[in-house]
C-alpha cells in the first residue's frame, strides 16, 4: 500500500507514481488532473483494456477524449453508469454520449458513485475516487488498485444494471421511474 500526498504534484504521473501488479495507491490532490487524465495514465500501464466508468457528471470534452481512446484502440469496450439527474442537468452532454457511444453504452440510475474498472488479461485495475469525469480544481481523493475481487464485484453490479433494462429503456425513464428501479435493485447474485 502506498499513500501519496499529491497536493503539489504537477501532473497525474507525479501524483500516482508507477502502477505495478497488485498495487494499492491512495492519494489526495488539489484537482490538478482529471479522472480522464487518471484513466489515460492507467491505460498506459495496462495497454488496451475494457473500461467501465461510473460518474455523476461529465463534460463534452471528456466524452470526446473517451471516444478518441476507444477509436484508437486503447479502450476495447466502454460502459457508463450515470446519475438520473445527468440528463436534465446536462442534456447536450447526454445527447453527445448517446451519439458517440450509442444507447447500449450507458445506464442511468440514482447514483453518486465514482469508480472506474480497467481490465484485460493481465490487469484488474480499479479506480475509486471523489472525482467526476470532468476537471474540478478542489481537494479530490483517488485510489488505484490492481484488485481482481473488487473489479469482479463492481463489474457484477454494472452487469446486473445492464441486464435489467436496455439503454433505450433507461434513457426514456422519468426521474420517479429511476427512483423506483433504484429502490428495487438488489445485491448482485454473482
Amino acid at each position: 500500500r502506498e499513500i501519496r500526498r499529491a497536493l503539489a504534484a504537477g501532473n497525474v504521473a507525479e501524483a500516482v507514481g508507477p502502477i505495478t501488479p497488485r498495487c494499492e495507491i491512495f492519494g489526495l490532490s488539489k484537482g490538478q488532473f482529471s479522472l480522464v487524465d487518471l484513466i489515460v495514465y492507467c491505460l498506459q500501464a495496462t495497454g488496451p483494456a475494457n473500461v467501465i466508468i461510473s460518474t455523476w457528471t461529465a463534460a463534452g470534452a471528456d466524452l470526446d477524449h473517451a471516444l478518441k481512446l476507444l477509436t484508437e484502440g486503447h479502450i476495447q469496450s466502454l460502459r457508463f453508469l450515470l446519475d438520473f439527474s445527468f440528463g436534465p442537468r446536462q442534456p447536450a452532454y447526454l445527447a453527445a454520449l448517446v451519439e458517440k457511444f450509442g444507447t447500449e453504452a450507458a445506464r442511468i440510475s440514482k447514483s453518486h458513485t465514482k469508480f472506474v474498472t480497467i481490465r484485460n488479461h493481465q490487469w484488474d485495475l480499479v479506480i475509486r475516487t471523489s472525482m467526476n469525469l470532468n476537471e474540478n480544481r478542489r481537494f479530490e481523493t483517488f485510489e488505484v488498485s490492481d484488485d481482481k475481487q473488487m473489479a469482479d464485484y463492481l463489474a457484477g453490479v454494472i452487469a446486473d444494471l445492464f441486464a435489467a433494462e436496455t439503454g433505450e429503456q433507461a434513457l426514456a425513464k422519468k426521474p420517479g421511474e429511476h427512483m423506483k428501479t433504484f429502490e428495487q435493485f438488489a445485491e448482485p447474485t454473482r
